[in-house]
């Protein structure tokens, strides 16, 4: 390479690091030091079809018609893997014919690929600024992200504390009073079952408050384990529960599982060394009973049935019926 020649590629590899020369027979004479990188190749003497595909505009396979498309913005990529695609635009120089290159919108995928740096672009490319456009924006889009989860989670825990019992766990009233409404506008079949407690206020007299505490989380595993996916089960009260059975009102199942959950309850539980024994009782309402279903009356005839339990003996479960109403 003479002293001329060596001065010309290296004002082409600083104005144009990208580039690629060919001679008339299609052979790569120079390329620039950033497109050289991406390759780990003998470039001077391969075929320029050997390592590249222009990919339009259709048909262009000869240098002459390369030379035919001077000026015209061409479409090329790498033929073996990756196979990383360029812009190109072609000029016929006094002695060979060049091609300069850019990866376009593949510019982050390439930077990504080839871990390239600002100082293998020309000073004047865009493609750096672009960039750091590009890292701006995700950063931006990361912190964004971040900050509506941490805000949909916030909402979420708000939303959970507002329809919780904070002791339980359990849906409080507010949230069973929505799904008992929610049932009724959707025209669902349901069962109301209203539990109470039964002794419970000798435990807290007797052992404090501490071991009511540790009841009441005891008595909403119990419950939860009782339910289906989809039922509802909520703390309304001191020592009160409700639970809303969607599409099951057969009598038969609903007494059965009222009578697992009180043989549950009555067993001894033991706290801070003592003894701890309560039972329950509960009434249940069915939707199918009333012609126009509503959230008071509902739960109001479950109400009935419950004290009527509890005014038979305690530890057992009757469902609603007009007897129980006049005789109330």
């Amino acid at each position: 390479m003479t002293d001329e020649d060596a001065i010309k590629y290296n004002c082409f590899d600083t104005l144009c690091p990208m580039h690629v020369q060919i001679d008339a027979d299609g052979q790569i004479v120079h390329v620039g030091p950033t497109l050289a990188k991406l390759r780990v190749l003998d470039w001077e003497g391969k075929l320029f079809s050997e390592v590249f595909r222009i990919d339009r505009p259709k048909g262009v396979e000869t240098v002459q018609q390369l030379e035919g498309m001077a000026g015209r913005k061409l479409h090329i990529r790498f033929n073996d893997a990756p196979h990383t695609r360029f812009k190109g635009i072609c000029a016929k120089g006094a002695f060979h014919t060049i091609i300069n290159l850019s990866f376009g919108i593949d510019l982050l995928d390439a930077v990504q690929t080839y871990k390239l740096t600002n100082a293998e672009f020309a000073g004047t490319d865009l493609a750096i600024e672009m960039l750091y456009l590009i890292e701006a924006n995700a950063a931006a889009q990361t912190e964004g992200s971040k900050l509506t989860k941490t805000l949909r989670n916030a909402r979420i825990e708000a939303e959970k504390q507002a329809n919780s019992d904070a002791l339980t766990g359990l849906y409080n009233r507010r949230a069973m009073n929505s799904v008992l409404e929610g049932l009724i506008l959707e025209g669902k079949s349901f069962a109301c079952m209203h539990l109470d407690l039964d002794y419970f206020k000798a435990v807290n007299d007797t052992h404090g408050h501490a071991a009511g505490d540790y009841i009441l989380t005891n008595v909403a595993e119990i419950l939860r384990s009782e339910v289906r996916r989809g039922d509802s089960v909520a703390r309304v009260g001191g020592d009160e529960f409700v639970l809303l059975f969607p599409d099951l009102i057969e009598e038969e199942i609903l007494d059965k599982i009222a009578s697992r959950i009180i043989s549950k309850l009555e067993v001894p539980v033991r706290y801070d060394g003592q003894i701890c024994k309560i039972s329950g009782s509960a009434g249940t309402s069915l939707s199918i009973h009333y012609d126009n279903p509503n959230a008071d009356e509902i739960l109001s005839d479950a109400d009935i049935a419950l004290y009527a339990s509890k005014n038979s003996g305690r530890g057992r479960h009757m469902f609603f019926s007009d007897q129980l109403l006049k005789a109330s």
